[in-house]
């Protein structure tokens, strides 16, 4: 066995060249494996390679740090994996910016493909609608109840990001949230249990290719970004302004050559004039409808109707307090939210035939048990569960 360890020299050149991987990528192919590109050392390379920045730091002392960090991590259970290994995710290595290599909280298998699995990133902003949050909703529930392994990429974040992980995590799927910090942080705080369910159930973890002890800037976020898309199979922009994460992300996808689609929206609504611009540009393709989509991936009929998960729940949570009409009515109720996305309650009196006194009443206890939201203009929006 040589001097050095291949998978610590690949986190020694991930630490190096976080920022430009592809010239370390470069390094790789052209030189050879990572412990030759140490035991020739800084100076010999760069006289090989003149034209290269930052060669001097290919050193012992380099190798020492990622070493020592290696063993803090997994003293912690964590991982490191690296391009070479065969745990990296596949579609990833294929980007010419593909990562040196990644710290894993959880799973160290979730790349794994060979079940024909599906990685679907669902993304969008932070600032989420209820119009979003739905058909956030809807996407993830139709891809694992598709009849294909599938597991669901985002970025922890608030709004679309963590709307898609809660979902998946409810519907007992693989989810992996790939992060701007270091392995050994969480951002946002606010997500910490999800982040603790996504590090301990199988195929789900938390990713990163940063280092320990980094802190979640700004500037973070691109390099983040380009993980979701070049490790997904197709991207999925839910809401997006014009500019943000979620537009580059996308953009990003559509450079990798995977399948990018987007929800279209009011033209309006500042939340989906992204989306929108993507669809105009024939960079995403417009989500039209559930059955539309899940064609588009490939994937079967559903499980359930839809309308087959909202019964059974009324039924769960209102058989003991309600009469068996009054929980007929709030199934009507919400069909007609369903379609009808917005809706006052004046007009849902009238279009369900309930009356008013009868319509207030019901989505009240709706609203209290978090089937439905209602705004200060009165209007309706369902959450489906």
């Amino acid at each position: 066995m040589g001097r050095y360890d291949e998978r610590i020299c690949l986190c020694a050149l991930n630490r190096i060249f976080g920022y430009a991987p592809s010239k370390a990528l470069a390094l790789l192919e052209n030189i050879g494996p990572a412990d030759r590109l140490f035991e020739m050392g800084g100076k010999a390379l760069a006289e090989a390679m003149p034209y290269f920045k930052g060669l001097e730091k290919i050193c012992d002392k380099s190798y020492e740090e990622a070493e020592k960090e290696l063993e803090d991590i997994e003293k912690k259970g964590c991982h490191f994996i690296g391009c070479t290994d065969s745990r990296y995710p596949r579609l990833l290595r294929q980007c010419p910016d593909a990562s040196v290599g990644l710290y894993v909280r959880g799973d160290p298998d979730f790349g794994d493909c060979s079940d024909n699995r599906l990685f679907l990133a669902v993304i969008g902003t932070r600032d989420i609608s209820e119009y979003g949050k739905e058909w956030c909703r809807r996407i993830v529930r139709m891809a694992v109840g598709g009849g294909r392994k599938v597991t669901v990429v985002s970025g922890l974040a608030y709004g679309t990001d963590i709307t898609a992980h809660r979902t998946a995590l409810q519907l007992g799927a693989a989810t992996i949230g790939v992060m701007a910090t270091g392995i050994d942080a969480v951002y946002p705080w606010r997500h910490r249990s999800e982040a603790e369910a996504m590090s301990s159930a199988p195929g789900c973890a938390l990713i990163t290719d940063y280092p320990t002890r980094t802190a979640p800037v700004a500037a973070n976020f691109l390099r983040r970004n380009r993980i979701i898309a070049g490790m997904s199979d197709a991207v999925v922009l839910v809401e997006s302004k014009i500019r943000g994460g979620g537009m580059m992300t996308a953009r990003l996808a559509f450079s990798y050559d995977r399948d990018v689609y987007a929800l279209p929206g009011r033209a309006d609504d500042i939340r989906s004039q992204g989306c929108n611009l993507l669809i105009r540009e024939k960079v995403a393709e417009a989500i039209i409808s559930e059955q539309d989509f899940a064609s588009a991936l490939g994937l079967g009929p559903q499980i359930k109707k839809d309308d087959e998960a909202p019964a059974a729940a009324l039924e769960n949570t209102f058989s003991r307090s309600i009469s068996a009409t009054d929980i007929g009515a709030m199934s009507e109720i919400l069909r007609t939210v369903r379609g009808r996305r917005g809706i006052g309650i004046d007009e849902l009196a009238d279009v369900t035939g309930l009356g008013y006194r009868k319509v207030s009443e019901l989505t009240a206890m709706l609203e209290c048990e978090g089937f439905i939201s209602i705004d200060l203009a009165m209007r309706c929006s369902i959450n489906l569960k």
